[in-house]
C-alpha cells in the first residue's frame, strides 16, 4: 500500500521531490473526481488532501468510500494557509504544525 497527496500543481512538485506520489487538481470538482479515481485503484492506504482544494474530502467521495476500510483520508494545510494574513512566516507555521502533530518542537 502507498501514500498519495492530492494538491494543486504548485505544491505537487515539492511532494514529488520528497518522494511522494502527487495527484493534481485545479478546483474542488476536479479534486473530487481525481480523489475518487485514487480510491478506486485500491493502491493507497493513506491519501492526504490539500484542505484549500477540498476541505471535506470524506463528504466529496462518500460513495467511493462506502464499504472500504482504506484509504484513510486526511486534510493537510495549503501553502497559502502557511503564510497567514497575520504575517506568520512559513517556517514558523511548519514548526507549529510539526509540534501539534508529533508533540515535539524541532529547529528547522
Amino acid at each position: 500500500m502507498k501514500i498519495a497527496v492530492l494538491t494543486d500543481a504548485e505544491s505537487a512538485s515539492g511532494y514529488r521531490l520528497a518522494g511522494m506520489e502527487a495527484a493534481v487538481a485545479s478546483d474542488a470538482a476536479e479534486a473530487a473526481e481525481v480523489l475518487s479515481g485514487l480510491i478506486e485503484t485500491d493502491q493507497y492506504a493513506l491519501i492526504a488532501v490539500n484542505a484549500e482544494l477540498l476541505p471535506a474530502p470524506h463528504a466529496a467521495v462518500k460513495r467511493s468510500l462506502h464499504g472500504r476500510d482504506l484509504p484513510v483520508l486526511i486534510t493537510i494545510p495549503s501553502m497559502r494557509e502557511a503564510v497567514s494574513e497575520a504575517g506568520e512566516d512559513a517556517e514558523r507555521f511548519m514548526r507549529q504544525l510539526i509540534k501539534e502533530t508529533m508533540g515535539y518542537e524541532i529547529k528547522l
